[in-house]
Protein backbone atom coordinates (compact mmCIF):
# COMPACT_ATOMS: atom_id res chain seq x y z
CA UNK A 1 0.00 0.00 0.00
CA UNK A 2 1.18 3.33 -1.20
CA UNK A 3 0.01 6.72 1.02
CA UNK A 4 0.51 9.93 -1.90
CA UNK A 5 -0.33 13.05 -1.48
CA UNK A 6 -3.38 13.74 -3.53
CA UNK A 7 -4.37 16.87 -5.20
CA UNK A 8 -8.13 16.25 -5.43
CA UNK A 9 -8.21 15.69 -9.56
CA UNK A 10 -8.03 12.58 -10.59
CA UNK A 11 -11.13 10.69 -11.41
CA UNK A 12 -10.72 7.88 -8.99
CA UNK A 13 -10.50 10.14 -6.18
CA UNK A 14 -13.78 12.08 -6.90
CA UNK A 15 -15.70 8.70 -7.56
CA UNK A 16 -14.53 7.79 -4.11
CA UNK A 17 -15.60 10.50 -2.40
CA UNK A 18 -19.43 10.85 -4.14
CA UNK A 19 -19.29 7.41 -2.73
CA UNK A 20 -18.64 8.45 0.94
CA UNK A 21 -20.91 11.11 0.79
CA UNK A 22 -23.43 8.80 -0.80
CA UNK A 23 -23.23 6.62 1.86
CA UNK A 24 -23.31 9.32 4.96
CA UNK A 25 -26.82 10.61 3.39
CA UNK A 26 -27.97 7.07 3.49
CA UNK A 27 -27.28 6.39 7.26
CA UNK A 28 -27.01 9.72 9.16
CA UNK A 29 -29.73 12.85 8.69
CA UNK A 30 -28.81 14.93 6.13
CA UNK A 31 -28.29 18.06 8.57
CA UNK A 32 -26.17 15.80 11.26
CA UNK A 33 -23.79 14.49 7.97
CA UNK A 34 -20.26 16.47 8.49
CA UNK A 35 -18.38 14.79 5.69
CA UNK A 36 -16.60 17.18 3.29
CA UNK A 37 -16.86 17.13 -0.69
CA UNK A 38 -14.31 17.62 -3.22
CA UNK A 39 -14.55 21.45 -2.94
CA UNK A 40 -14.80 21.88 0.67
CA UNK A 41 -11.32 19.02 0.37
CA UNK A 42 -9.20 21.78 -1.38
CA UNK A 43 -9.20 24.37 1.67
CA UNK A 44 -5.78 25.31 2.06
CA UNK A 45 -5.89 24.59 6.12
CA UNK A 46 -7.04 20.39 4.37
CA UNK A 47 -4.34 18.49 4.07
CA UNK A 48 -5.19 15.10 1.87
CA UNK A 49 -3.78 11.49 0.97
CA UNK A 50 -5.16 8.78 -1.31
CA UNK A 51 -4.05 5.64 -0.27
CA UNK A 52 -3.03 3.44 -3.06
CA UNK A 53 -2.25 -0.49 -4.75
CA UNK A 54 -0.79 -0.11 -7.78
CA UNK A 55 -3.40 2.47 -9.95
CA UNK A 56 -6.50 1.17 -7.55
CA UNK A 57 -7.67 3.58 -5.31
CA UNK A 58 -8.00 2.08 -1.78
CA UNK A 59 -8.69 4.46 0.34
CA UNK A 60 -8.20 8.24 1.69
CA UNK A 61 -8.16 10.73 4.72
CA UNK A 62 -7.14 13.54 5.99
CA UNK A 63 -6.11 16.53 8.26
CA UNK A 64 -7.75 19.65 8.91
CA UNK A 65 -5.48 21.94 10.99
CA UNK A 66 -8.16 24.19 13.45
CA UNK A 67 -5.24 25.94 15.15
CA UNK A 68 -1.14 25.31 15.47
CA UNK A 69 -1.89 23.21 18.35
CA UNK A 70 -4.85 20.85 16.97
CA UNK A 71 -6.15 19.34 13.75
CA UNK A 72 -9.12 17.37 13.23
CA UNK A 73 -9.06 13.60 10.55
CA UNK A 74 -11.29 14.03 8.26
CA UNK A 75 -12.74 12.14 5.10
CA UNK A 76 -11.11 8.62 6.62
CA UNK A 77 -12.67 6.11 3.94
CA UNK A 78 -12.09 2.53 2.50
CA UNK A 79 -13.61 2.22 -0.82
CA UNK A 80 -16.30 -0.70 -0.30
CA UNK A 81 -14.04 -3.37 -2.30
CA UNK A 82 -11.30 -3.05 0.10
CA UNK A 83 -12.60 -3.37 3.87
CA UNK A 84 -11.25 -5.62 6.22
CA UNK A 85 -7.82 -5.20 4.64
CA UNK A 86 -6.12 -3.02 6.85
CA UNK A 87 -6.52 -0.14 4.42
CA UNK A 88 -8.01 2.25 7.41
CA UNK A 89 -5.43 1.26 10.00
CA UNK A 90 -2.40 1.97 7.49
CA UNK A 91 -4.05 5.87 6.46
CA UNK A 92 -4.74 6.33 10.64
CA UNK A 93 -1.21 5.22 11.29
CA UNK A 94 -0.13 8.09 8.20
CA UNK A 95 -2.45 10.77 9.16
CA UNK A 96 -1.47 10.29 13.26
CA UNK A 97 2.49 10.17 12.24
CA UNK A 98 1.86 13.24 10.22
CA UNK A 99 -0.10 15.47 12.92
CA UNK A 100 2.93 13.97 15.30
CA UNK A 101 5.44 15.64 13.33
CA UNK A 102 3.39 18.91 12.65
CA UNK A 103 3.97 19.14 16.36
CA UNK A 104 -0.04 19.05 16.90
CA UNK A 105 -1.06 18.89 20.79
CA UNK A 106 -4.23 17.04 19.76
CA UNK A 107 -6.25 14.84 17.39
CA UNK A 108 -10.32 15.50 16.99
CA UNK A 109 -12.60 13.42 15.02
CA UNK A 110 -16.03 13.43 14.89
CA UNK A 111 -17.77 10.14 13.54
CA UNK A 112 -21.47 8.42 13.31
CA UNK A 113 -23.20 7.17 16.52
CA UNK A 114 -25.22 4.85 14.75
CA UNK A 115 -24.40 0.99 14.87
CA UNK A 116 -22.92 1.49 10.86
CA UNK A 117 -20.30 3.29 12.65
CA UNK A 118 -18.95 1.18 15.38
CA UNK A 119 -16.03 -0.33 12.77
CA UNK A 120 -14.84 2.95 12.89
CA UNK A 121 -15.18 4.11 16.43
CA UNK A 122 -13.62 0.55 17.30
CA UNK A 123 -10.67 1.39 15.15
CA UNK A 124 -10.11 4.99 16.42
CA UNK A 125 -10.20 3.32 20.01
CA UNK A 126 -7.44 0.89 19.14
CA UNK A 127 -5.35 3.82 18.40
CA UNK A 128 -5.97 5.84 21.57
CA UNK A 129 -8.71 7.98 20.82
CA UNK A 130 -11.32 8.82 23.68
CA UNK A 131 -14.71 10.24 23.70
CA UNK A 132 -15.05 13.94 24.41
CA UNK A 133 -17.30 16.60 23.80
CA UNK A 134 -18.32 18.83 20.51
CA UNK A 135 -15.24 20.54 19.75
CA UNK A 136 -14.21 23.57 17.11
CA UNK A 137 -17.46 24.46 15.17
CA UNK A 138 -19.73 21.78 15.91
CA UNK A 139 -22.60 21.07 18.26
CA UNK A 140 -24.42 18.32 20.69
CA UNK A 141 -25.72 16.24 18.19
CA UNK A 142 -27.46 12.63 18.52
CA UNK A 143 -25.84 11.29 15.14
CA UNK A 144 -22.33 12.24 16.03
CA UNK A 145 -19.23 11.22 18.45
CA UNK A 146 -16.71 12.96 19.42
CA UNK A 147 -13.07 11.95 19.57
CA UNK A 148 -9.52 13.01 20.31
CA UNK A 149 -6.40 12.06 21.03
CA UNK A 150 -3.60 13.42 23.14
CA UNK A 151 -0.05 13.25 20.70
CA UNK A 152 3.47 12.87 21.56
CA UNK A 153 6.16 13.87 19.81
CA UNK A 154 10.08 14.68 20.57
CA UNK A 155 11.84 17.80 20.51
Amino acid sequence: MDIRKDDLRGEKIAHLLREHMQNMLEITPPGSVHALDLERLRNPSISFWSIWDADELLGCGALKELDSKTAEVKSMRTSNQHRGKGVASKMLEHLISEASQRHYDHLYLETGAKQEFMPARTLYQKYGFVYCGPFADYKDDPNSVFMVKKLQYSL
